[in-house]
């Protein structure tokens, strides 16, 4: 409430929307003129009202380090010098030391440090950055570091984060607190603790992030655009995929076999200091998780777990109240693509399109999981959880489900899950929905995607084009390769690629080389071919023969783009056996940068089948012939190609003049470059997602949206 003259309060309406502290967002201004009391004659800011505070609350994400905390961090004559835990109003963590709404620092994990004399001034002072600072702190007063050895016997050391440089430098690997759990460190440049680190962590290919000293260093090893510069250096500090130079000079061993590394930049003032005394231009700062795990975030677990791991540790003494993994960003044909949504993102809203009295969950599905709360028209996603394949993530999905519910003070009516009746997911929803007399609502997987995208851009009717690894059918059989015309009253598929079979069943997902030879069945040379693979498969001369022999037999199938490019990827020798979710794709991807169409096949429609055989069996009749950089292209663009011409039918037919492009596969940059040049070039609006990921970790938006449309 604001008292002055007709132009002194036009000047402040106009200048809360203009001059907003850096991180603040404004969704919407209402102003009312009520009559003047004459009452007002100071500033305050008045103590939270718990009966009040779900009402459209905001729950704020972990900022990273602003530049005048990091000013005053590098200062010798400011008081918070050398201070690894320096923030104010405008950085520092949030969510991931929330325990309770609203945000005071009694329900943070900063009440169990009592603020000194000068932080207690600061934080009551307006005129002080520091003024209601929840996080306000001093080397007085404040979360403490120390470190310690593997077994946990303390490192005596006056400047435990420079020594901890120094280790990493000369090659020790180190398990690092942060602000939403531990990360495991090494050098970048030495490729034996990384291998090490690999074999500790039971990850033998899948890249693994590094936290680079700035910019320019950044830029030593790897190209940095403009808009990937804005985005490392914003204030949610995003691992950003990146391109490596033609000179990189870095450990192959940190992203084998891919052209691209994620890199982020330091976000808190303890991962600055860690460069201070060394010549290293990055750490890897990978995620401390066992297999298939969430992210370590209690120091118990912490010293239980990793001590065979590491070989020292960096530890504060301040509590984690909600894990969080970093954030993963991509810049595909111009787009911001969120491929990972949780440090910095999450749990910020994300405005939606529904009716304001909804109140629905949506839990995702099996692999990458999030959960989606919507109400009062914003999707409120958690962090990023990972594959609910195991006990301790699905836990961690209740435990990160039931938190926002609780911020947010909101009982939904209304879950929205997965068709899979076999997922942990699938369990979680129907459980949790009798528990809390809740409706329950199975949202085909792709139709889930379609329903984001569209929700994301306001779009009632939209063709969409879904590819991916897998998703369970309205039929259910394995779908991932599909053309689907959706509304907010449901979805039809109107198009997909070609079924193949899947020698081996769920083994054909793994190893690809069965996938190529459950396409090229008919190829008379793939019996020899198999055979000379012989030692890429577990068994040897044996399985293939075993193989072989399966060929004719009935098998289940799949329309999945990803199986389709998997077996390429393996015709080609990119991949033999997938590690990691999506290698195969991945690795066809980074073969493919500079190549060529040399094939220009064109599309094989049959009424509403895309076909997919008469390509493989094209790169494999050429793999002696051509480089293997433009078949890995021409692959890539026969299948973009294919399922653009298919969606420009179906929406000529339909007259329909949107088309979207969703599921793990729009992470792909040439198959999504080529898409948007067929769609655009006859006149089509092209869609791609902007708020969530467009893989899986982006399926509970959708189904959250979904059961919102739907509520009765």
């Amino acid at each position: 409430m604001v008292e002055g003259t007709a132009d002194s309060i036009s000047r402040f309406v106009t200048q809360l929307q203009t001059e907003q502290p850096p991180t603040c967002r404004i969704h919407q201004v209402d102003t009312t003129h009520p009559p003047e009391t004459g009452e007002f004659n100071e500033f305050r800011i008045l103590e939270s009202d718990e009966a009040r505070v779900h009402a459209g609350s905001v729950i704020p994400p972990d900022i990273a380090l602003c530049d005048n905390c990091l000013k005053e961090l590098r200062d010798k004559k400011d008081r918070r010098h050398d201070y690894f835990f320096i923030t104010c109003t405008d950085c520092g963590p949030r969510y991931t030391i929330i325990d309770a709404l609203p945000y005071d620092r009694p329900r943070t994990t900063m009440r169990d440090f009592e603020t000194c004399t000068e932080c207690s001034r600061e934080y009551r002072d307006p005129c002080n950055r520091r003024f209601h600072a929840q996080t306000v702190a001093c080397a007085d007063c404040g979360p403490s570091v120390i470190l310690a050895r593997h077994d946990g016997r303390r490192v005596d050391s006056v400047d435990p984060i420079r020594e901890a440089g120094r280790l990493l430098e000369r090659g020790h690997i180190l398990a690092i607190k942060g602000n939403g759990g531990y990360h495991l460190a090494s050098s970048t440049r030495l490729t034996e603790p990384i291998v090490r680190l690999r074999k500790t962590k039971f990850r033998l290919q899948k890249p693994l992030a590094v936290m680079a000293r700035n910019l320019e260093a950044t830029s030593s090893f790897a190209e940095v655009a403009p808009a990937e510069a804005e985005l490392m250096t914003s204030y949610v500090r995003p691992i950003v995929l990146l391109r490596k130079r033609s000179d990189f000079d870095l450990s192959e061993q940190i992203a084998p076999g891919l052209h691209n590394i994620g890199v982020m930049l330091p976000y808190t003032g303890l991962h600055s200091m860690l460069f201070d005394e060394t010549s290293e231009r990055a750490f890897v700062m990978t995620s401390a998780n066992p297999p298939n795990e969430p992210i370590i975030k209690d120091d118990e677990e912490a010293f239980a777990r990793l001590r065979d791991v590491v070989d020292y540790f960096l530890v504060h003494n301040r509590r984690i109240s909600q894990r969080c993994d970093d954030s993963v960003v991509r810049l595909l044909d111009g787009t911001v693509t969120l491929l990972r949504r949780s440090r910095g993102y999450a749990p910020a809203p994300i405005p939606v399109a529904v009716p304001k009295d909804a109140c629905t969950l949506g839990v995702g599905g099996e692999l990458n999981v999030t959960s989606c709360l919507i109400y009062q028209g914003r999707a409120y996603m958690t962090q990023h959880i990972g594959d609910v394949e195991t006990l301790q993530t699905f836990q961690f999905q209740k435990e990160a489900t039931k938190h926002i519910l609780m911020l947010t003070g909101c009982k939904p009516d209304v879950v929205g899950r997965d068709l899979h009746p076999l997922f942990n997911t699938t369990r979680f929803a129907d459980e949790f929905a009798e528990e809390s007399r809740m409706r329950v609502v199975p949202v085909q997987h792709h139709y889930a995607h379609v329903a984001g995208l569209m929700a994301e851009h306001n779009v009632d009717e939209m063709v969409g084009i879904c590819c991916d690894g897998y998703g369970y059918g309205d039929d259910g059989s394995a779908w991932g390769g599909e053309i689907v015309l959706a509304d907010h009253n449901g979805h039809k598929r109107v198009g997909h690629l070609e079924p193949q079979p899947m020698i081996g069943g769920d083994l054909a997902t793994k190893y690809p080389l069965r996938m190529v030879a459950g396409i090229l069945k008919e190829e008379p040379e793939v019996a020899d071919w198999l055979l000379e693979r012989r030692e890429q498969f577990r068994h040897g001369e044996e399985e293939v023969n075993t193989l072989l022999k399966q060929l004719h037999s009935v098998h289940a199938t799949t329309t999945s783009c990803g199986r389709v490019l998997d077996a390429v990827s393996a015709i080609l020798g990119l991949c033999y056996e997938r590690t990691y979710e999506g290698e195969p794709a991945m690795k066809l991807e980074s073969a493919a940068l500079g190549g060529k169409d040399v094939l220009k096949l064109e599309p094989v429609l049959k009424a509403d089948v895309i076909g997919t055989t008469s390509m493989v069996h094209e790169v494999f009749a050429n793999i002696r012939r051509l480089r293997v950089q433009d078949l890995a292209y021409s692959a890539q663009s026969y299948i973009a190609r294919s399922l653009g011409q298919s969606a420009i039918t179906v929406a000529n037919e339909l007259g329909l003049k949107t088309v979207g492009f969703t599921g793990g596969v729009a992470c792909n940059e040439a198959v999504t470059h080529i898409l948007r040049a067929a769609l655009e070039s006859e006149g089509f609006r092209f869609l791609v997602h902007k708020s969530v990921p467009p893989g899986d970790g982006g399926l509970s938006f959708g189904q959250a949206v979904v059961a919102a449309k739907t509520r009765r």
